[in-house]
């Protein structure tokens, strides 16, 4: 450790402590979708406990520039930073665990590392050189790791994504196994899965010792293994792994399947794996304080009422099965707000095009305490959502409506109430007589252009809360940071119609241009947002939208 004492302050004794950053690789093999995000996540929260400045980073190979792109059913929810980055969805994980907030540099993708690499080239930065995929790539890869490191933090955690194996993350493994070469205080974790033959009632371990295998022949030799399996790891496994991948016992970690994700990093406590990882540092240990996180779990497993949840969306199918990932910020938002209460969440899917197709199943949203819908993108399925909501709305079941799910209780509204027929959204109907959602300014010329990656109102911006609404009851106070990501907006000519007729704009740009927040306030419970209040939920601090959407749904029964 070394002191710095900055000269100018002697008098006032100004004393700051700047530390080596430690750097900690966790990569994964044998298949994708093991928890890497949440194992990065709840190592970091074990060291942050203990008093360490703690930050995450997630490394994507896919050759995409960023997940802004992307649909939410190839490679699950896109995540929004506060810096309006649209970014991977373990970024959440690490935000929701750790409650800091994570810029979008700490999405590395191998599109962002070529096209620099490819600037630097066309514009000489290179001197002649051949440029090659080791050094430059790697050194670009690298550059972003250690820029992470500018921030003051004390540990670094990188999650490399894919599988050890791939081809897309080779490089991505090389400026890993580079950054220990070249004399930086690293670690490295390796995530696997140990399938438990149903056949043969046994845990088998083989899958561990290649994945183990393809990782050392990049020249990387795991410091830990965590052990992803559907029940504990014993000890007859412990010593195999042990054996085979060339580490210690205690070195190798159980990691089994968990009802509450959020537990994991009490598992992980009661391994003692923090402790260990400072050891690997030649770091003293330092007391962890854990009582906050533990009340949490605690009140989470003596919750004995059930609040019903339906998820009106579009975004679950994928082949013959459903991805959950694809609102996976929602969900968890929804865990919040029902914890915070006590209460146990049940949530169920429903797609909205089966409205569409037969009215009549609309009865199936009596049966729950509340309806979300959240955000999406284009025309599928949007009339059954507007149904949806038309039926929630005459029955009082409470709603949120998140982004598209605001402008979507616009339309119904502006259809039903307001007696604005054909009323639409433009993204859905170019030619509606009334546009009462329409792009915001300036969003026309990107889609002219083709230019749809990263143009959209992106990322936190200032919400005004009117007082005397339920928006300031639930937020306490007249205005607050919410993260957006969209390209249209409840069109400013239509305000004053939807206010005399009953909608009140309870949330609103500081210059009162853009319209935030709606509430019916006559109902026990129907609040939209045309930001995304589930990208600010926190474990222990639920984002106040869900809260009360929470607080409704428990009154409804």
């Amino acid at each position: 450790m070394v002191i710095f004492v900055n000269s100018k302050a002697l008098n006032h004794l100004t004393i700051t402590h700047i530390m080596q950053p430690h750097y900690i690789f966790v990569t994964g093999g044998v298949l994708s979708g093991l928890g890497k995000g949440i194992v990065t996540a709840s190592i970091g929260k074990l060291l942050q406990s203990s008093g360490f400045k703690v930050t995450a980073a997630k490394v994507d190979p896919y050759i995409n520039f960023d997940a802004g792109t992307l649909r939410p059913t190839e490679h699950g929810e896109v995540w929004v930073t506060e810096d309006g980055g649209e970014i991977d969805q373990d970024l959440g994980h690490y935000e929701r665990f750790l409650d800091v907030n994570i810029p979008k540099s700490h999405n590395i993708t191998t599109g962002q590392v070529f096209y620099e690499v490819i600037q630097k080239e066309r514009s000489g930065k290179y001197l002649g050189q051949t440029v090659q995929p080791i050094p430059h790539i790697t050194d670009e890869i690298k550059r972003r790791f250690r820029e992470i490191a500018k921030e003051n933090v004390d540990f670094i955690l990188i999650e490399i994504g894919g599988t050890v194996g791939d081809y897309e993350n080779v490089l991505f493994l090389e400026a890993a196994r580079h950054m220990r070469f070249e004399g930086e205080s690293v670690v490295y974790i390796h995530v696997v899965y140990l399938p438990i033959v149903k056949t043969l009632g046994e845990m088998k371990t083989k899958t561990a010792q290649h994945s183990v295998r393809d990782l050392r022949e990049i020249g990387i030799q795991p410091d830990f293994m965590i052990c992803r399996a559907e029940k504990p790891l014993d000890d007859v496994r412990r010593k195999k792994i042990a054996l085979f991948c060339n580490i210690k016992e205690e070195d190798v970690i159980s990691d089994p399947d968990l009802k509450i994700p959020y537990e994991l990093p009490i598992v992980f406590d009661n391994q003692e794996i923090c402790d260990k990882i400072l050891k690997k540092f030649n770091l003293k240990k330092r007391r962890k304080d854990l009582k906050k996180w533990k009340d949490f779990i605690d009140k989470i497993k003596n919750a004995k009422k059930i609040v019903k949840v339906g998820i009106v969306g579009k975004y679950f199918d994928i082949g013959q099965f459903q991805l959950s990932d694809s609102y996976i910020s929602v969900i968890e938002a929804i865990k919040h707000a029902c914890w915070y209460y006590g209460v146990i969440p049940k949530m169920e899917w429903i797609d909205s095009k089966i409205f569409e197709k037969n009215k009549g199943k609309l009865k199936i949203l009596k049966k729950f305490d509340g309806i979300i819908v959240p955000g999406g993108f284009g025309f599928s399925g949007v009339e059954g959502k507007i149904l949806a909501i038309e039926y929630v709305r005459k029955n009082n079941i409470p709603y949120l409506g998140l982004c598209l799910g605001l402008q979507l209780a616009i339309v119904e509204f502006s259809r039903n109430v307001c007696g604005m027929k054909g009323a639409n959204s433009t993204e859905m109907d170019s030619k509606t007589p009334y546009p009462v959602i329409d792009f915001l300014p300036g969003q026309k010329d990107y889609i002219k252009k083709s230019e749809y990656g990263a143009t959209m109102r992106l990322g936190g911006q200032s919400v005004k809360i009117k007082t005397g609404t339920l928006a300031y009851k639930l937020y306490g106070k007249i205005s607050s940071v919410e993260r957006f990501r969209h390209r249209y907006e409840i069109n400013p000519k239509y305000v004053k119609t939807l206010e005399e007729k009953g909608f009140v704009f309870s949330g609103m740009t500081p210059d009162k241009k853009i319209m935030q927040i709606g509430e019916l306030p006559r109902l026990k419970y129907f609040m939209g947002s045309q930001f995304h209040p589930e990208f600010t939920s926190r474990s222990l601090n639920p984002n106040p939208l869900f809260k009360g959407f929470i607080a409704a749904c428990i009154k409804q029964k």
